[in-house]
């Protein structure tokens, strides 16, 4: 076990420092050698009051990462910023990355990015959730665009097909695998009653629920989402393990028993299917591991989608706003 573990460290360890621009793992080891434990500390004390934050943490950095890159731009508040974009209404964990910020500021002024403390507390989050760790390739600087305008276009949403999200992906140098491997980050969501209720209740012309739902599942789900309820009601994507990051999300695709339609249509598509099928796979162990192995590789690829380094962007002082 214990080489098999050290062979995992050492292909992430090489994919960490093979990545895309200037960015690279240890980057603050002598610029702020503290700034990654203060993330690890900050997320950790926000998870023991509230454990559905480390979903949340990883979310809004798949959502920072698609719009103008991964550059913090969905941390600006303002009217018109990407944070007050529909699809971004009920992203959370703001207040965590603010946290860490404004204890890293003292210590380290103008030093560690925003960015990067977003990037670094999604690895954490995943860590604190029983799932890998790895080395975070940092050296982000934060953006000074954010647009709310720019977030529909570029972000997946629930409601599109599987060839609309590849090209989402494909457009961020992301692929098929990387689309799949991501998208089991929701072994820790949540989700709205509001973005699959029309699944339970009408997702045809007459009427009736979405016919790749498990029949059983759908009754679990029409009792805790009733057709005229709580549409802001939070359910759990994994039914069997909601704070537990493993591949009982794959299952679920693979047993008609996902939450959202999009996830649920990987297991429609050829090429995703197989996907979905290697990581639901009946080998316990191994195809467990191979997913702790293939998650580290996708979130360093995105987390190095269009950065900001050198002396592109700024090191913002407060997170929420630009200098």
């Amino acid at each position: 076990m214990e080489s098999s573990m050290w062979f995992v460290f050492v292909v992430i360890l090489v994919m960490s420092s093979c990545v895309q621009g200037q960015l690279k793992a240890g980057f603050y080891s002598s610029l702020c050698p503290r700034a990654e434990a203060i993330v690890r500390s900050t997320v950790e004390a926000h998870s023991n009051k509230d454990p559905t934050i480390l979903a949340g943490l990883l979310r809004l950095h798949f959502h920072d990462c698609f719009v103008q890159g991964c550059d913090g731009s969905v941390l600006i508040t303002g009217s018109s910023t990407e944070m007050n974009a529909p699809p971004n209404l009920g992203l959370r964990g703001f207040d965590v990355i603010d946290d860490a910020k404004s204890q890293l500021e003292p210590l380290c002024p103008g030093v560690v990015s925003c960015a990067d403390i977003l990037a670094l507390a999604a690895r954490d989050a995943v860590d604190l959730s029983n799932g890998p760790s790895w080395p975070v390739p940092t050296g982000r600087r934060d953006g000074r665009v954010s647009s709310a305008s720019e977030v529909s276009n570029n972000l997946p949403s629930p409601l599109e097909s599987v060839a609309t999200h590849r090209k989402k992906f494909a457009a961020k140098g992301l692929d098929d695998n990387d689309l799949v491997t991501l998208v089991g980050g929701h072994t820790i969501g949540q989700t709205d009653c509001l973005f699959f209720r029309y699944r339970l209740y009408n997702f045809t012309a007459t009427g009736n629920s979405d016919p790749t739902i498990n029949p059983s599942f759908l009754s679990q789900l029409q009792a805790l989402c009733p057709k005229d309820g709580d549409g802001s009601k939070r359910i759990a994507l994994d039914k069997d393990s909601q704070t537990k990051f493993d591949v009982s999300f794959f299952k679920n695709v693979r047993d008609g028993n996902a939450v959202l339609e999009s996830d649920q249509r990987l297991w429609g598509d050829a090429t995703t299917r197989t996907i979905v099928q290697n990581y639901a796979g009946s080998i316990r162990g191994l195809l467990g591991l191979r997913f702790d192995i293939e998650f580290p590789k996708a979130m360093i690829k995105m987390s190095s989608v269009e950065v900001k380094t050198g002396t592109q962007g700024e090191i913002r002082k407060v997170c929420s706003k630009f200098n």
